[in-house]
């Protein structure tokens, strides 16, 4: 009975994938308790396959309303609980790797939100130890996005980032949770690269620059970085000195010209 409960709630979470956080929490309950009477919250050796599968797909399914939701910690919570199941052998439970991809990726997406780099190359070092093996992780469509938008914002190439959370790249809605946040800090690694690289700015530029929607919108940025605005233009604060400030300047020249480029682009297609 328990087992037939277990399944008809996961048909629902899975068959309703924008109902509210409170009836899915509800719904995650049930499971939960469905769980408990199958002794499968955890993966126990006494537990059948079977069991164990509609285990796991709970948890992921409680992980993936948790990020539609917003919620870090459960989401957090969830993989943690998942963790156990996907480190057991093929032969006790047959991997099930979309699901599995996509739930890695959303964490390493959060990792990366989160600034928590280290532990982002953690996770990407332990999944070349997976059963046979990690492949080529980056091909793999949840797994390479993450991996290629850490990758650009290393090299602050900040306009592919933005490129691919505009495109097709997105693998699935639950990552797209996650565009808003990058924005906002490729938004602030624009402005710092912009104070270091020059002395002042048109407003028109710097909307583009910055990918905001209109001069007032510059103007409140503006006022929240502490930018001085006057006769149309942006003044920065001084820029850095010495031979290192030089560098930093020629950086940050670079990466302003690959945003500028990029903005032109769109306003050209539009």
């Amino acid at each position: 009975m328990a087992q037939n409960d277990l399944s008809q709630i996961l048909s629902k979470l899975k068959q309703s994938p924008s109902m509210s956080y409170s009836s899915a929490n509800a719904l995650l309950s049930k499971a939960k308790l469905a769980l408990l009477n199958l002794k499968a919250l955890t993966p126990n050796p006494s537990v059948p396959p079977a069991i164990l599968a509609l285990a796991r797909e709970t948890y992921e399914q409680g992980a993936l309303f948790a990020i539609r939701a917003r919620n870090p910690d459960a989401f957090t919570r969830y993989v943690q609980q998942l963790q156990p199941f996907y480190e057991l052998p093929s032969s006790r439970l047959p991997p099930n790797l979309p699901e599995r991809n996509k739930v890695t990726g959303l964490s390493l997406l959060l990792l990366l939100t989160q600034g928590r780099y280290a532990e982002f190359h953690s996770e990407l070092e332990s999944l070349a130890n997976r059963e046979g093996g990690g492949g080529d992780v980056e091909s793999d469509r949840y797994l390479g996005y993450p991996i290629r938008l850490e990758r650009w914002l290393m090299e602050g190439s900040y306009d592919r980032v933005w490129k691919a959370m505009k495109s097709s790249e997105v693998p699935c809605d639950e990552y797209s949770v996650f565009s808003e946040i990058l924005k906002n800090q490729i938004r602030s690694e624009i402005a710092g690269s912009s104070e270091r690289a020059y002395p002042s700015l048109p407003i028109s530029s710097t909307k583009s620059l910055l990918f905001l929607d209109s001069e007032g919108d510059v103007i409140s940025f503006a006022q929240h970085r502490g930018w001085i605005v006057k006769d149309g233009h942006i003044f920065f604060p001084d820029a850095t000195e010495g031979d290192e400030g030089a560098q930093n300047k020629e950086i940050s020249q670079m990466v302003i010209e690959n945003a500028l480029g990029y903005a032109r682009e769109l306003e050209t297609i539009v």
